[in-house]
């Protein structure tokens, strides 16, 4: 994969943005599509009969309104939209620093990044990794690994 193609899933944090539970276009949306279409408008008829043998199906209703947002495919990414994670400061810092990647900066690891500790200690990891290997490899890499280990 290109560089420039890289940047569009691969957050500066180092988190693979296309994997996010809100990313127009990736694997959370497309599954959650086929499961939607798979179950049919219909569903919910159905799983108001099955609660009767399980009622797992009484949670139906909530667990359509979770499928329906993560059908929705709301962002496009870090660097077009911000991060979920509110908190987050990554996406404007490396704009004030003219990089792609924290690891490319200066100043890296600083403490103007706004996550809490186990993401911070993630961020850190990721971006020391992307220095070591570069960019590229550092997504094949980790290209399959889940993204809320």
């Amino acid at each position: 994969m290109k560089y420039e193609e890289i940047l569009k899933v691969l957050g500066p944090c180092g988190l693979n943005c296309g994997k996010c539970i809100a990313f127009q276009g990736g694997a959370v949306e497309e599954c959650s599509r086929r499961l939607k279409d798979l179950l049919g408008n219909n569903f919910f008829s159905y799983a108001e009969r099955f609660a009767a043998m399980d009622p797992v199906f009484e949670n139906y209703r909530n667990f359509e309104e979770l499928l329906g947002y993560f059908c929705r495919g709301q962002c496009g990414g870090c660097r077009e939209q911000g991060c979920l994670f509110r908190e987050c400061k990554v996406k404007d810092c490396i704009k004030e620093q003219g990089v792609d990647f924290c690891f490319q900066c200066q100043q890296f690891p600083c403490e103007k990044h706004g996550f809490p500790e186990g993401l911070r200690k993630r961020w850190v990891e990721n971006n020391l990794l992307m220095k070591d290997i570069g960019v590229g490899k550092f997504y094949e890499r980790t290209r399959d690994k889940p993204r809320y280990p």
